[in-house]
C-alpha cells in the first residue's frame, strides 16, 4: 500500500462508522418470535433470508427491503393466515429499525476530523437512498466528506463509475469497510487499496473469505487501529 500515493478516503457506512447489524439481529429475533407458531426459528430465518435475496434485485438493500421481505415471509409461512395486527407489528419493526438513534464508533468522529484535513473523504455505501441520507446526517458525521454516494450495488464497475466522478485514479483511492464482497474485493481488483475491519457483530449473510492476501490489503481491529496507523503514515 503506497499511502503517498493515496489522497481520495472512501469509508463504508452501515458497521464501519456506527453500528447497524446488531439492530437486524435483534428485529429478526422478535420477527421469529412473532411467527413462531408457524414454523421453528431455524426455518423461518431460513426463509426470511431466501426471500430477502429474492428481493435484493427487486427492492435493493435497506429497511424497507427488509421490512417487505419479513411481510412476504409471514405471508408464505403462514398460508396466508396471519392476522392483519400482527402484520401491522412487522411493519412496526421496520419503523423501530428506520428511527433507531444513529451512534458513530468512539473513534469515528476524531478519526474523520484528522483525515479530512489531509485528503478527501467519501462516504461510499449501498442501500435506501433516503434512509442512508437520514442516517448520515443524524450521526453528525456529514461534513467532514467530500463526496457521498449511495450505491445500489457495490461492485467493481460502481466502484470505477465512482473513479471517474471523483476524477481519481486507483492508485489514489483506499477504501475502509466491513464486508469483504462489498467493500474490499471489487476495489482490490481495480488496482486501489482496501482496510477491512470486521463489523463487531456477525453480518446477516455469509461474506466472502477473509483470507486474501494483497500487499494493498490491510485488516485491521477496530477505527481506533486505523487512526493510529494513519496518524504514523499521513
Amino acid at each position: 500500500m503506497d499511502w503517498k500515493k493515496i489522497n481520495h478516503i472512501a469509508f463504508d457506512a452501515d458497521d464501519t462508522l456506527w453500528s447497524l447489524e446488531a439492530q437486524f439481529w435483534e428485529i429478526e429475533r422478535r420477527f421469529l418470535a412473532l411467527l413462531a407458531p408457524y414454523g421453528s426459528a431455524d426455518a423461518l430465518a431460513e426463509k426470511l433470508v431466501a426471500v430477502e435475496r429474492g428481493n435484493h434485485p427487486v427492492y435493493g438493500y435497506g429497511v424497507k427491503s427488509f421490512t417487505l421481505s419479513m411481510i412476504e415471509t409471514a405471508l408464505a409461512c403462514s398460508g396466508g393466515r396471519i392476522p392483519a395486527e400482527d402484520v401491522g407489528r412487522i411493519l412496526d419493526f421496520g419503523k423501530t429499525l428506520l428511527n433507531a438513534p444513529v451512534i458513530p464508533f468512539a473513534d469515528a468522529e476524531p478519526l474523520l476530523a484528522f483525515l479530512c484535513r489531509r485528503c478527501r473523504l467519501i462516504v461510499a455505501t449501498k442501500g435506501d437512498l433516503l434512509d442512508q441520507e437520514r442516517k448520515l446526517k443524524n450521526s453528525g458525521l456529514l461534513g467532514y466528506f467530500h463526496h457521498i454516494e449511495i450505491m445500489s450495488e457495490k461492485k467493481t464497475a460502481d466502484y470505477r463509475k465512482l473513479l471517474k466522478h471523483l476524477d481519481a485514479s486507483a492508485q489514489e483511492f483506499l477504501m475502509v469497510g466491513n464486508s469483504m464482497s462489498s467493500d474490499i474485493l471489487p476495489v482490490l481488483e481495480l488496482g486501489g487499496s482496501a482496510i477491512h475491519i470486521p463489523a463487531p457483530v456477525p453480518l446477516r449473510y455469509p461474506d466472502a473469505p477473509a483470507d486474501i492476501v494483497s500487499p494493498r490489503l490491510l485488516t485491521l481491529g477496530s477505527l481506533a487501529e486505523l487512526f493510529r496507523l494513519v496518524s504514523q503514515k499521513l
